[in-house]
């Protein structure tokens, strides 16, 4: 068999053209951290991001708050198992400098949620909300549960009295425990947001705008006016707050 001698600019050309179609190959790979990213988002709902001028975590919450029940597939949830971890995470992470949390939230658990709320609430480093279509329920402290809350003009939030599912003794001792939920959820909101106890108050038992239940609906300019939310804007504007905030830390 023979010996096929390439000359100098054979050679080179065919190093170019095997050197491109390796490029070409590896192009058409995902980048592994693009892939981290992506895995990140899908099975968390979050995602660090690096890009701009300061690293922040965005947290989503979305669907319902899943509490100690576990709720059928096909319902959009919120794990607060999840979340909790991650909160811890974003708190002890130098290269993380704020958090962006969104909402679009129906409520849920009420103690899963409270718990989530009360752990945003305590972190040190700068954290602002935005509420995109509705934060209702106990959607409503997690909103306020940001050192900045914002909410888009088309967004509602339902302000309305805590409930339960099941089995229910009708004695004192159940309206007590109630009340006393209540009480927790609302002391929350009025410390963490600007509404007073009695506006907050009046706006869960009002009983002429719902037609099957008690409370209120509030869009966003009725959020900001009555002091639950602190300011109307969108993702740019979150941002921007939070870029504000990072810096001036």
């Amino acid at each position: 068999m023979g010996v096929m001698i390439l000359s100098d600019s054979e050679f080179n050309l065919q190093s170019i053209t095997e050197k491109s179609v390796d490029e070409n190959d590896n192009s058409d790979k995902p980048d592994s951290s693009e892939n981290e990213v992506w895995q990140q988002i899908e099975k968390s709902g979050s995602i660090t991001s690096n890009g701009g001028k300061h690293c922040i975590h965005c947290l989503t919450i979305i669907g319902q708050i899943e509490g100690h029940g576990v709720l059928p597939e096909d319902a959009k949830t919120t794990k607060y198992e999840h979340v909790i971890p991650q909160l811890v995470a974003v708190q002890q992470d130098p290269e993380i400098e704020g958090m962006m949390i969104i909402l679009n939230t129906v409520g849920g658990d009420v103690e899963a949620g409270l718990a989530i709320a009360e752990m945003i609430a305590g972190m040190s480093k700068p954290t602002v909300s935005l509420v995109l279509g509705g934060g209702h329920s106990i959607g409503v402290p997690l909103a306020v549960s940001a050192k900045c809350s914002f909410i888009v003009p088309s967004a509602t939030m339902t302000v309305h009295p805590v409930r339960t599912t099941g089995l229910v003794l009708g004695v004192e001792q159940t309206l007590n425990y109630f009340e006393r939920m209540q009480k927790r959820i609302t002391d929350f909101v009025v410390k963490n947001s600007n509404i007073s106890e009695q506006h907050f108050s009046r706006l869960m038992l009002n009983t002429d705008e719902l037609a099957t239940d008690i409370g209120s609906v509030l869009d966003g300019k009725m959020a900001v006016e009555c002091g639950l939310i602190d300011r109307i804007g969108s993702l740019s504007d979150v941002i921007n707050q939070l870029y504000e905030m990072i810096e001036q830390a």
